[in-house]
């Protein structure tokens, strides 16, 4: 069976407003010249056209999938919230919550990206393929239930997940988040759920400032089945993969979900505008790599990756192919053109016991 890659060309019609950077243009804030968001198509488009140039999507399976359905959106949102949303954009736009501004058509583009997960996930939990990635956009992970921020107009992994849930495919749901942002919307979600473990690795107070810590654990039946791993900037490559292999695959691993997600964030890559992490497109292959071992030893290697942040044009296509590469087992590569740049600037060796030092305390308090 091979992976499943779900796009919509639609999904890069998403307009991000009359931003600079994350700020709104106008009093002391001068337009870019680019405009808009860090939030644009551009990144998407550039990996799916990567993986064209390479070849690796003839190793792909690629297809489209319907919108998420008023019935899914309603499982995850209320309908106060969907009605708001959608009569916004049927009047040309706007913004409800913070930095989620949207164009014409947002809410039909909006249910488009979560249904990509709904239709990916589905295709995983039937068999029909092994592992899927959803090329996702607008994202979904910071969004709540009523109020939408950082970019994300719905929760396409929560909508997914709940859609699951419902067809009885699936009961326990594990989530990984490496988005160098704390996945808050998705921990806000499921924070009362013992049924969907949550586990977020980024980099500490970046964004949201005030989500995201280790003491977050979880509230009443869901308690213990939240776990934040917050890192330090510039924890570098060596530093993700052993979060990874000391606190995020243990507790999934324990779990023993049903199917594993991963919001699949690029912006903790070394020159990424709005993280600090200097993770590299090695970095991410390697996290896929033992995130599908994993998969493979829990869950009958029922994996979904649905895309989130990533903010280099020239890079995150760059981060992607990698994963791809690793999640389907294709042979074909796209060498790294940062590689001997972002190796030079990977912590020392005092930055990296200070960093063990960090998870060692993580470790000791989840015993």
């Amino acid at each position: 069976m091979t992976t499943g890659f779900f796009w919509d060309e639609r999904c890069f019609w998403h307009g991000g407003g009359n931003y600079a950077g994350i700020l709104p243009v106008g009093g002391l804030v001068q337009p870019m010249v680019s405009g808009g968001l860090p939030e644009s198509p551009e990144t998407k488009r550039r990996l799916k056209n990567l993986i064209a140039v390479t070849g690796l999507d003839r190793d792909l399976d690629m297809q489209g999938a319907a919108p998420a359905t008023q019935e899914e959106l309603l499982r995850v949102h209320p309908a106060s919230y969907l009605a708001e949303f959608k009569a916004l954009s049927d009047a040309q736009g706007g913004e409800l919550g913070r930095r989620t501004p949207f164009g014409p058509g947002g809410f039909e583009i909006a249910a488009l990206s979560a249904g990509l997960a709904v239709g990916a996930l589905r295709a995983v939990l039937s068999g029909t393929h092994t592992n899927a990635y959803a090329l996702s956009r607008p994202p979904g992970h910071h969004c709540l239930p009523d109020f939408p921020n950082g970019f994300c107009l719905l929760a396409n992994i929560a909508i997914a997940v709940r859609a699951a849930q419902a067809d009885g495919t699936a009961a326990r749901v594990a989530v990984l988040d490496w988005d160098v942002h704390h996945g808050n919307g998705t921990e806000a979600i499921f924070y009362d759920d013992p049924d969907v473990l949550t586990v977020s690795l980024h980099q500490d107070r970046n964004y949201p400032l005030d989500t995201g810590a280790f003491a977050d654990r979880g509230r009443g039946a869901g308690l213990g089945f939240n776990l934040n791993i917050p890192l330090p900037p510039g924890t570098g490559h060596d530093g993700y993969l052993a979060a990874m292999d000391r606190l995020a695959l243990p507790a999934i691993r324990d779990f023993a979900p049903d199917v594993i997600i991963v919001a699949c964030g690029y912006d903790a890559a070394g020159n990424d505008p709005l993280g600090r992490m200097l993770a590299t497109a090695q970095t991410f292959g390697d996290m896929t790599t033992r995130i599908r071992a994993l998969a493979q030893d829990v869950c009958d290697g029922r994996l979904l990756l649905v895309h989130e942040g990533g903010y280099s044009e020239t890079y995150v296509p760059f981060c992607g192919h990698a994963v791809l590469q690793a999640l389907s087992g294709s042979s074909i590569t796209a060498p790294d053109p940062m590689a001997d740049t972002f190796a030079a600037r990977q912590p020392d060796a005092a930055f990296a016991a200070y960093l063990d030092g960090v998870l060692s305390g993580m470790e000791q308090a989840l015993r």
